[in-house]
């Protein structure tokens, strides 16, 4: 069985969207098999950074495979809960300026 997984083994990808198969290199495919060697699902926040980035470089790289079309038989390497997210930004915070500029009227307003 490992061998067919070293060959042709595909990683599902868990998405809002229903699930997702990635085809990973070879290489890729041998350090996968390592990471799922106890597990057949984890999340993706129990991932170490190198594995998070490993997954989100794949994710970038477009390497999605349709399943069905030759990759029925295909062999899982393991599931992933949770794609990661797509550059999620930080929320942008108020400029001190901005804020010293309406204080006074806040406290204005306030007053009255």
């Amino acid at each position: 069985m490992w061998a067919e997984k070293l060959f042709a083994g595909v990683l599902r990808v868990l998405t809002p969207l229903g699930p997702r198969y990635l085809k990973p290199s070879i290489w890729q495919r041998i350090y996968l098999m390592w990471v799922f060697r106890n597990f057949q699902t984890l999340p993706f926040k129990v991932l170490n950074r190198r594995q998070q980035r490993l997954i989100e470089s794949m994710c970038d790289e477009n390497r999605f495979v349709a399943w069905g079309v030759g990759f029925d038989d295909a062999p899982l390497l393991g599931t992933l809960e949770q794609r990661p997210p797509a550059h999620a930004t930080a929320p942008k915070r108020a400029n001190a300026s901005v804020e010293d500029t309406v204080r006074p009227f806040a406290a204005e307003a306030r007053r009255q």
